[in-house]
């Protein structure tokens, strides 16, 4: 099968699309036919090994997993002899180590039946982003119907389903963005719009409930300036930083900080549930939840696609067709 893999951690340029072996399923695994793959920050964290706490994990020369490309939506290939809860022809979408190939395996708990009114596409740039997206608002942030949520980076892949989520959720939606994303945060729900070049959300005007930072490079103070008394930071992944914890120090000192505070600041490492892929579902087949996309790319320009999302100016998503 072609997938696009690498031997050493680097720029895109490392990224070749090569012929390599298909997957063979496990007993609890789902071989699935790619039909799309989303690109999200995760991957180009792996493909560089920056910031170097990564590769700990992930391999310290190299990635101990060649093939790049974590979310997927396709159809179902085969099934390891435990799995129950699919079948071959079935379309599903979740998350599997290796998605920008052809074929890829992953674990049952870890995908779920694709929205029946989404795309493969559609479908594809879900199942990370929106699920962090979730979490970060429904359980680190325990957001409530009628709260003021501050959504920074609302126009990007997680941001663009926070606000939507957050609507969903029942609360007054602020969101911050760039000039060029304006109409779009206006146009997925959010209340309000703040353009983070011409003003400062933190001028003291205005505090918020909860803030879901997918941005990644505001100080804490800053950000503490936008909160209420008794308001919650939550902090999404470890974009910025030093090459070494890279963003993640924003969240370490939160958690530092916040027994003394009376806000709750919180860094959120999101995990990919099924229960979650199966309730975002729901809400996409509901019409209340949409995911944006902003380009799609051809599996063999997937150095391509990551440029392109971690210039940080595409609008939403961007997803890769196989």
């Amino acid at each position: 099968m072609k997938a696009i893999v690498q031997d050493v951690y680097g720029s895109a340029d490392v990224l070749v699309l090569r012929d390599v072996e298909t997957p063979v399923p496990g007993d609890g695994d789902v071989l699935i036919r790619v039909r799309a793959a989303g690109v999200e920050q995760g991957v180009w964290h792996l493909m560089t090994g920056l910031p170097y706490l990564t590769r700990a994990f992930f391999g310290f020369k190299a990635p101990k997993n060649p093939i790049r490309g974590r979310e997927v939506a396709g159809r179902v290939e085969a099934v390891g002899q435990n799995v129950v809860g699919f079948r071959p022809g079935d379309e599903v979408f979740g998350t599997a180590e290796g998605t920008f190939a052809e074929f890829v395996c992953a674990k049952e708990g870890k995908i779920a039946l694709k929205p029946v009114n989404a795309s493969f596409e559609q479908a594809a740039v879900v199942p990370i982003s929106a699920t962090t997206a979730l979490q970060g608002l429904r359980d680190s942030g325990q957001l409530q119907p009628g709260q003021e949520v501050l959504i920074i980076g609302a126009g990007g892949g997680v941001g663009s389903f926070a606000v939507q989520l957050a609507k969903v959720l029942g609360a007054q939606v602020t969101g911050v963005c760039s000039t060029a994303k304006l109409d779009l945060v206006r146009s997925i729900g959010a209340d309000h719009v703040i353009d983070y070049k011409h003003d400062d959300f933190a001028d003291g005007a205005r505090q918020y409930d909860l803030i879901l930072d997918t941005a990644g490079n505001r100080p804490l103070s800053v950000l503490r300036r936008a909160l209420k008394p008794r308001g919650t930071l939550v902090i999404v992944g470890g974009e910025g930083g030093g090459r070494w914890t890279g963003g993640f120090e924003r969240s370490l000192r939160a958690a530092l900080i916040s027994p003394f505070v009376g806000q709750k600041l919180t860094g959120l490492m999101a995990t990919e549930r099924q229960e979650d892929l199966r309730y975002l579902a729901q809400l996409i087949d509901a019409g209340t939840v949409t995911p944006v996309i902003d380009k799609s790319y051809p599996l063999g320009d997937a150095p391509g696609a990551i440029r392109h999302m971690h210039d940080g100016h595409a609008r939403g998503k961007v997803v890769i067709t196989v």
